[in-house]
């Protein structure tokens, strides 16, 4: 059988993505640069929160820091441990999510850690956590998955 223009077999030519058979090239190889969309996701997810613990900490300044304070520690006189605690959660999202897209295999861990805390503590307080569970399932699955990995083994 011969090719479209009729000058050589159709089973000579390289298939489409350089193979002889069309072989799909290996997207997670070494060669892969492109920070996979998992990546990218997460990071999001994870400046997100830390976006929101920032929040958190400026509230808890405000004239509702007695009632902030209450929730996270169950007192209202421990504003300051309430800000700092806000502070320190800030920067255990906001750290990972700008060095996680640089390929810092530390802040992947780093994120996997959060995730599994943010889901212990997520299903300590059902039913009221749903989302915040729901957010650090899709971060840990999101850190766990193939490209993730081998974006990471690839340095």
């Amino acid at each position: 059988m011969t090719g479209q223009h009729g000058d050589e077999p159709v089973e000579s030519r390289p298939g489409p993505y350089s193979g002889l058979f069309g072989d799909v090239p290996d997207t997670y190889g070494p060669q892969a640069t492109a920070v996979p969309k998992q990546v990218t996701i997460s990071a999001v997810i994870s400046a997100g929160l830390g976006a929101m613990c920032l929040l958190l900490a400026g509230l808890a300044l405000t004239s509702a820091g007695g009632q902030i304070s209450e929730v996270l520690t169950g007192s209202r006189g421990n504003t300051p441990v309430a800000v700092a605690a806000a502070l320190v959660c800030a920067v255990v999202y906001l750290v990972p999510a700008f060095y996680v897209r640089k390929r810092h295999g530390w802040a992947r861990y780093v994120l996997i850690a959060v995730a599994v805390m943010g889901i212990a503590g997520g299903v300590m307080a059902l039913p009221a956590s749903l989302l915040g569970l729901a957010v650090h399932v899709t971060l840990l699955i999101l850190m766990m998955q193939r490209p993730t990995k081998v974006w990471f083994l690839h340095r």
